[in-house]
């Protein structure tokens, strides 16, 4: 499906029309898994994801509606994540590889793939509960997608414009905190945070393309970009934390120091990059730019 809403049509129908599919989408990668579970699992998790961005948009006038939904597709994301997060981290390595600095690196990266590659196929091996998961999963897209169509709010132009500004300036009023702290302090979980902001917005920005298709896409672009970036980094901290919790998984210090300094290495590197593309992703004010996207709305509802 394409994840768009029409202007020319009711906002919160659009909405509910849109959580559907995602929901329907979602439903049939688990049931079907065309191309395997592991990628059924992956593939059902993104939408998820948007599903939880697309409903940022009804905090103000269903608040509890959106906790409540919120809270089940974060929740159904994380019961069928042990797999997927295993075999996240041999991805990583993957691309670690693919920048390697000298001979001794890519030895020692290649020890830890296969290290972390016979851990990712023993979890996937013992999973043996993910079938259940992936039942219970399905009938918890089920039941939100009849909360969904139980809900009921004003499809007024006001109630749209309200919903829309407000939604807009306050994620791009988080967006603009978590670079603000990313910037002075270079803790994980702020880059962590700004990751999450870039993901809500390139979601929302295709969310409302029609609005002004050229001008959506290029910024969608470029907050796509920053968010690639900031999972490369938001990956290698994930790694660097196993291997602090897990040393002994790697055969010798060598290794270990080796992997460790590459991870810092390319941390460093994607971190300055993708301050720089931050700043001009989200250089205009929080204010301004919910207002613009309001009156761009109001203009293509008529």
């Amino acid at each position: 499906m394409s994840f768009r809403i029409d202007p020319t049509r009711s906002f919160v129908e659009e909405i509910k029309h849109t959580g559907r599919e995602l929901i329907d989408d979602a439903i049939a990668l688990l049931k079907d898994q065309p191309d395997g579970t592991d990628r059924a699992v992956h593939d059902a998790r993104k939408k998820f994801k948007r599903i939880r961005a697309l409903y940022r948009f009804l905090e103000k006038e269903a608040p509890d509606f959106r906790k409540a939904e919120n809270a089940r597709f974060r929740d159904i994301a994380r019961s069928l994540s042990a797999a997927r997060d295993a075999a996240a981290l041999v991805e990583t390595i993957t691309y670690l590889q693919g920048v390697a600095r000298s001979d001794a690196e890519r030895d020692a990266l290649a020890t830890a793939h296969d290290v972390l590659s016979r851990r990712r196929d023993a979890a996937t091996h013992e999973d043996g509960d993910l079938p259940k998961r992936i039942e219970d999963a399905i009938q918890s897209c089920e039941d939100g997608k009849e909360a969904l169509s139980a809900l009921s709010l004003s499809h007024g132009e006001k109630t749209a414009l309200k919903m829309i500004r407000k939604t807009w300036e306050k994620q791009r009023r988080k967006a603009l905190d978590a670079l603000g702290l990313c910037h002075g302090q270079a803790h994980d979980e702020y880059f962590h945070d700004l990751r999450k902001s870039g993901q809500v917005y390139w979601m929302h920005l295709a969310l409302l393309q029609k609005l002004w298709p050229s001008a959506m896409r290029a910024k969608r672009a470029d907050a796509k970009q920053l968010v690639k970036l900031l999972g490369h980094e938001h990956d290698l901290s994930v790694l660097a934390a196993f291997a602090d919790r897990e040393p002994d998984s790697f055969a010798g210090g060598e290794t270990l120091a080796l992997l460790l300094d590459a991870i810092i290495d390319r941390q460093q590197a994607l971190r300055e990059e993708s301050l720089k593309l931050a700043d001009h992703v989200f250089a205009e004010t929080a204010a301004r730019e919910a207002e613009i996207v309001a009156l761009l709305w109001k203009h293509a509802a008529r």
